[in-house]
C-alpha cells in the first residue's frame, strides 16, 4: 500500500544513518522499511487515540530489536547516537499523523537497543 500522506513520503527516513559509514546501507534499508510499513498501519488502520498509536509503534520497536541483531553481525549496532535518530524518525511519524503529543519514550518503551 502506497504511503498518501506527502509530507510522510518525502521523507529521507534514516538519512543520518545511511550518511555514517558504520551503518550498513543493506541493514539501514531494512530499518527504514520497518518505519514505512509502521507509516501504512498507521494510515491503514488510522489510530483514533494514543494507546492504539503506541501499540502500532511497540510493533515496530520489536522488528527493531530483532533488527539490532543484523546490525551486529554486520560489525555495527544500534548504539547512542543510532538510537536517537531512530527515536526522531518515530517522533516524526507520530507527529505526521496528528499525534503531536505522543511521548517519545513510550513511542519506543519496548526497544532493547
Amino acid at each position: 500500500m502506497p504511503i498518501t500522506s506527502q509530507r510522510v513520503a518525502g521523507r529521507a527516513f534514516l538519512r543520518q544513518m545511511y550518511g555514517d559509514s558504520y551503518f550498513p546501507d543493506h541493514v539501514v534499508d531494512k530499518g527504514k522499511a520497518i518505519l514505512l510499513r509502521l507509516c501504512e498501519r498507521i494510515e491503514a488502520e488510522q489510530p483514533s487515540d494514543l494507546e492504539t498509536l503506541y501499540a502500532l509503534t511497540q510493533a515496530a520497536t520489536e522488528e527493531f530489536n530483532l533488527l539490532d541483531r543484523e546490525f551486529v553481525v554486520a560489525g555495527s549496532e544500534i548504539e547512542t547516537v543510532a538510537r536517537e535518530w531512530i527515536c526522531d524518525e518515530f517522533c516524526f511519524v507520530a507527529s505526521a499523523y496528528g499525534f503531536t503529543d505522543a511521548d517519545a519514550e513510550e513511542l519506543t518503551a519496548g526497544r532493547d537497543w
